[in-house]
């Protein structure tokens, strides 16, 4: 998959980084609906099949639960499983594998289960309420699995690289809005590589306010630390998580300490969303560090609306993010 374009895209990064592991290490196989011959719904896999052969690019019947318990059975055998859910919607049928089973196998003494389990996520493309799912709260309150997701080419090759290589199961979320975003494209090196699990990013260095996010609200964040700086001439750093769990808690510390204000900003609905557990961290540990108010920016507690107006007022906007960045500031 070589791109037309100077730079590689993040959905041409995870390809090249799941090529990458499957010519260097045998175990590693592909399996899902349609990765085969159709290349996968987003082209995340096509032309694997024809380079790697059918026995490590399985296409499957339609059944999640299926795909997640053959990928925890392989990787008990030794393999090292890619398992594909065509939209992360429906990981939700492999809900029961994934918490029950690969999350607690090391615990009881059964065997780690080192598998990825990866899909595309997110809103902001018509996909309405069926095909527009952010699951990171669904998993956060499991021990035992892990989750990533990339907002840079760089990372997206970095990231799926480090999960396949880790013993313990892996979900990739793959921002769908993201795959092929040209402001994203970027020059990645010819060398392997590896973004450790676990460690965030600065996005953007700023001193009088700090934007916690991850995935595509990361350049919502951006463009609005951008609108800030122009406009108030204050400067404001943007936390790109990358891990959701484990949660890089000394990089949320300290920014909250170099700033003394947070805005928390995620795509899924704010109740019961991830931007609780950052606000707890933070109240418990850098309560003392803030100057202002945490505020929360998400989506309505709503299915995501399939008629684009509705879909775009369930979304945090650019200038919801830049109004509570505005408030905050006034502190």
């Amino acid at each position: 998959m070589a791109s037309k374009k100077e730079g590689s895209t993040i959905l041409e990064a995870l390809h090249a980084g799941i090529r990458e592991a499957m010519t260097e290490d045998e175990r590693v196989f592909i399996i899902g609906e349609d990765v085969g011959r159709y290349g996968g719904a987003f082209k995340v896999t096509e032309g694997l099949l024809d380079e790697f052969g059918k026995d490590r690019v399985v296409d499957t019947p339609i059944s999640e639960a299926a795909i997640a318990g053959a990928a925890c059975g392989a990787a008990l055998m030794g393999m090292k499983p890619i398992a594909e859910f065509q939209f992360i919607d429906f990981i939700s049928n492999g809900f029961d594998i994934l918490t029950n089973y690969a999350a607690k196998s090391r615990y009881r003494g059964c065997g780690s289960i080192g598998a990825v389990f990866r899909g595309p996520c997110g809103s902001g493309v018509r996909g309405g309420p069926f095909h527009s799912l952010n699951a990171e709260a669904f998993f956060l309150n499991t021990a035992g699995l892990k989750m990533v997701e990339p907002s840079t080419a760089y990372d997206a090759k970095g990231l799926i690289r480090a999960a396949i290589d880790d013993p313990d199961p892996v979900l990739v979320f793959e921002h769908k809005k993201l795959y092929r975003m040209p402001r994203l494209r970027e020059n990645l090196p010819d060398e392997a590589y590896r973004v450790e699990i676990g460690k965030a990013r600065v996005a953007r260095e700023g001193e009088d306010l700090s934007i916690i996010t991850f995935g595509a609200q990361t350049l919502n964040a951006l463009d609005a630390a951008e609108r800030i700086q122009e406009e108030d001439g204050r400067s404001v750093e943007v936390i790109d998580l990358r891990t959701l769990a484990p949660m890089d808690k000394e990089a949320i510390l300290a920014t909250v300490r170099k700033t003394n204000r947070v805005i928390i900003l995620h795509e899924a609905s704010i109740t019961g969303g991830i931007g609780g557990e950052i606000s707890a961290i933070i109240a418990e540990e850098a309560f003392e560090w803030l100057d202002a108010p945490v505020i929360r920016i998400a989506s309505i507690d709503s299915p995501v609306p399939f008629a684009p107006d509705l879909e775009d007022y369930y979304l945090p906007s650019l200038d919801e993010i830049v109004e509570g960045c505005r408030k905050v500031l006034k502190y």
